[in-house]
């Protein structure tokens, strides 16, 4: 399971049905579970732990020092959760001391190639980053979100559960739950209708959620006034709750 020309620290801990590809190098203090599979050419750095049956393809280095001139070789981490899919090149460097001292990527993502997550980042479950998407420090991506290719995040932003950037996004202020953006800055364009209908959301919700968005950005009204617009939504549609939630916790302001 483990190519004879992977190169492993003897302080790397690997379940035994690991696989290993030709010339991969696996420093110390490294974890993998279950299933895991490591292609040709992976570079893996640590502290991390990998869990159960992901697939890092060739070519991307996951685990590296971050990219910030205060890192001072603090022994920082990144954790992965289970079944996410790593292609060619993709980079995900590990949590600063500044921060919480941890990168965290959930379960069921899937980063395409050239994809980049900075230090300190907080990716959900089942999210996609198409090939190039790129991350800056601190951002937060919640379950089910999309990233065209080539979106640029900035640091300290927040992509909430279902939303959708367009290719070449660029995104200096958060993005709520359910809503399409796209452009250079990014601009809303709509809800994530057909996303939702994929994901089971029954026709009631979505036009709950419509009707919150038009509240946001199509009604004229101030932040504050569309948030008790959208209060007196929330009846019946408890999706709404995410919405108002992600609002009030924004440090950086929606986009509007």
């Amino acid at each position: 399971m483990i190519h004879p020309t992977a190169v492993i620290d003897a302080g790397a801990v690997l379940d035994s049905s690991v696989e290993v590809g030709p010339f991969a190098v696996i420093g110390a203090s490294v974890e993998i579970d279950a299933g895991t599979q490591i292609g040709p050419h992976v570079v893996l750095k640590g502290p991390m732990r990998i869990g159960r049956d992901n697939r890092i393809f060739q070519f991307a280095s996951v685990g590296e020092d971050p990219q910030d001139k205060k890192y001072g070789g603090e022994p920082t981490r990144l954790e992965i959760g289970d079944r996410n899919q790593i292609r060619e090149f993709v980079t995900l460097h590990r949590g600063t001391a500044q921060d919480k001292g941890v990168t965290r990527i959930g379960d069921d993502n899937l980063f395409m190639a050239y994809t980049h997550v900075a230090h300190d980042c907080v990716i959900g479950d089942h999210v996609i980053m198409a090939n190039a998407a790129s991350l800056g420090g601190h951002v937060e991506i919640h379950d089910w979100a999309i990233l065209g290719g080539f979106t640029i995040v900035h640091q300290f932003c927040r992509i909430g559960a279902h939303a959708f950037c367009a290719m070449g996004s660029v995104l200096s202020k958060d993005v709520p739950p359910y809503v399409m953006v796209g452009g250079h800055p990014a601009e809303p364009h709509g809800i994530n209708a057909e996303g939702l209908r994929r994901r089971g959301f029954p026709a009631d919700s979505i036009q709950a959620i419509k009707r919150a968005y038009r509240a946001l950005y199509m009604a004229n009204l101030r932040r504050d006034q569309a948030v008790e617009r959208i209060l007196g939504m929330t009846e019946g549609a408890p999706e709404l709750k995410a919405l108002l939630d992600f609002i009030s916790a924004s440090a950086r302001s929606i986009i509007r």
